[in-house]
């Protein structure tokens, strides 16, 4: 898989995509990632990228031609499944969406910032329009960086059992069950004995159960899909 991400603030991303797995699965070739400053694209001496809103009101907007420019050189190079954009207005990020992205073979992520992005690009370049969350954020980088986790996690040879991504939550619009380690026992706590049993017939019924349980306790909306 390969994934572009265009920015701002390319610095910003530099933590998140050197270490754990995603540091693993960039070494071992599963995953291609590239930066974008977008600033390389600005036609302006002081690389200016944001302008004022058209109409007046507070924030500045992202211009159109440095994005153009960027998303336009990119496609020159290689076909891309989608052209991603971050922000608070677009549909809400879910475990279904990383697994359809898991499955493309590139995407370009555009991370805005400011007040945002002139509308022209969502309108020309933009083909998916995705949110982390009813909040916002400075910028789309870390945005970018939990979206990019979701996905690459489930590419794959990624992780090191790759049956373990099929027991997350809401793979099948349920919670994951309670999971345990040693010691069997902590401060009077101990581990439920069926954990202990070794019959995995057993245990696979009782983690179905207990992740019914936990979901119609904690998140009842997700049993209503």
């Amino acid at each position: 898989m390969n994934i572009d991400i265009i920015t701002l603030f390319p610095e910003l991303l530099d933590g998140p995509f050197n270490a754990s797995i995603i540091k693993k699965a960039i070494n071992a070739k599963l995953i291609e990632i590239n930066f974008h400053n977008l600033r390389d694209y600005s036609s302006n001496k002081k690389k200016q990228v944001d302008d004022y809103q058209y109409g007046g009101g507070p924030g500045m907007v992202m211009m159109i031609e440095p994005i153009a420019k960027c998303i336009k050189k990119l496609k020159s190079k290689k076909h891309y499944d989608d052209v991603i954009y971050l922000t608070p207005d677009g549909k809400k990020l879910n475990q279904s969406i990383s697994n359809e992205l898991s499955n493309k073979n590139s995407f370009i992520i555009l991370c805005g910032h400011y007040k945002g992005i002139d509308q022209r690009v969502r309108d020309l370049y933009i083909t998916r329009e995705i949110s982390i969350g009813d909040f916002v954020l400075s910028g789309g980088e870390l945005a970018a960086a939990v979206l990019c986790d979701s996905v690459i996690r489930l590419i794959p040879g990624v992780l090191g059992d790759e049956s373990s991504a099929l027991y997350d939550s809401f793979q099948d619009n349920i919670l994951a069950p309670p999971i345990y380690t040693r010691p069997s026992e902590y401060d009077g706590l101990k581990v439920p004995d069926i954990l202990l049993s070794g019959d995995k017939n057993k245990i696979d019924i009782w983690r179905e159960e207990k992740s019914i349980e936990r979901t119609k306790k904690i998140r009842p909306d997700l049993l209503e899909n």
